[in-house]
């Protein structure tokens, strides 16, 4: 039996793993911490076998904390959820040399440069991976480079975050000022260029260096979108599972981009968002340092990088992972999903079709 640790359980996305973790390894035992005390997944009725209040990781009794709990209960391996969290690993393992238990993440350099949006740009100015992107302020607003380098309509999100913190479509300068004032405690943000096509989703898996595989799929509608300016939460509601080859080699060259640039091997899971433009050229909006919030649903259809995880954290290599850069699922598969449900997958979108009315 293994203790596994899960932090910032009270997000979808760790709840999700642990679900996933239950179904494979019912014998496990699973650990939750979050900082939050009202966190979800302390309360879920057999999702965590024991759960734990946690400091900030930013906090400098974090990772006394964290190595008392390691200790104390065994713990053989974690996963590390929340992105902040991972750049703090990241520091104390370059600080050590160790991480307090065995971890699959990447190092401080690739997950800082990855984590914060305006770095990225900066990382991937002039390529084809990126719109034209331009880092903003509340202090430095730069309206005048807004409206002539990036023009209107244009995009504007916060440099750090999930969930579409901060995004708007933009239309004009006066829409620009009015978005500033109204997320005055939101320090720094980027604009772009306003992307019209199909938003993608792209989950890999790289160990020192090798691309190992990926799999990819479409978000189409939002949960809740009607609650957001922007029309866009962070959560699919209706998603489509796609076997689009290019989707996977676009992202790895990216990947490759960066790691030449940076001088570092990609490690880890690694998250990709893109959109297309009018011609249906791919974009990268956000690279996410982790699991992303489908990955219990892809597990569930064939694209299990939980289970990957864990193997490798086990072994302590990736030898016994199939070797799957261009994950094709076996059916057409689409997933739906709402507030406070399990996600429900259906094999394809003919069922859509079915003309059956009922008669009151």
């Amino acid at each position: 039996m293994k203790t596994i640790l899960i932090t910032g359980i009270g997000g979808l996305t760790p709840r999700s793993i642990a679900t996933i973790i239950r179904e494979n390894h019912p014998n496990y035992r699973i650990i939750g911490c979050d900082i939050e005390k009202k966190a979800m997944g302390f309360f879920m009725k057999g999702l965590v076998d024991e759960y734990y209040i946690a400091p900030r990781c930013d906090r400098p009794d974090y990772f006394a904390w964290l190595e008392k709990l390691v200790a104390e209960k065994a713990i053989d391996y974690a996963f590390v959820q929340p992105e902040a969290e991972i750049v703090e690993w990241g520091k104390y393992f370059e600080k050590t040399g160790r991480y307090p238990c065995p971890v699959f993440m990447g190092c401080k350099l690739l997950s800082e440069s990855l984590r914060d949006k305006s770095i990225m740009a900066d990382l991937l100015e002039g390529t084809e991976f990126i719109p034209k992107t331009i880092k903003v302020t509340q202090e430095n607003p730069r309206f005048d480079e807004v409206e002539k380098n990036i023009g209107f309509p244009c995009w504007i999100r916060a440099t750090e975050g999930t969930g579409g913190l901060g995004s708007l479509r933009l239309d004009d300068l006066s829409s620009y000022r009015s978005w500033l004032f109204i997320n005055s405690k939101i320090p720094e943000f980027t604009v772009s260029e306003f992307l019209t096509g199909r938003h993608i989703a792209n989950q890999m898996l790289y160990y020192n260096g090798e691309y190992v595989k990926g799999a990819a799929l479409e978000c189409v509608e939002y949960v809740m979108a009607n609650t957001a300016p922007s029309h866009v939460t962070g959560n699919t509601h209706f998603g489509r599972f796609l076997n689009e080859d290019r989707i996977n080699e676009f992202c790895d060259r990216c990947i490759k981009y960066l790691e030449k640039k940076l001088g570092i091997p990609a490690h880890g899971i690694l998250s990709f968002d893109l959109k297309e433009d009018k011609d249906g050229n791919m974009k990268v909006t956000e690279v996410n340092i982790r699991h992303m919030a489908y990955t219990g649903v892809m597990a569930h259809v064939g694209f299990d990088l939980i289970e990957d995880t864990i193997r490798i954290m086990e072994n302590g290599n990736a030898d016994n992972i199939v070797r799957d850069q261009y994950h094709h699922y076996e059916k057409p598969y689409i997933f739906l999903r709402d507030v406070d449900v399990e996600p429900i997958i259906l094999e394809s979108e003919e069922i859509f079709d079915d003309s059956r009315t009922i008669l009151l």
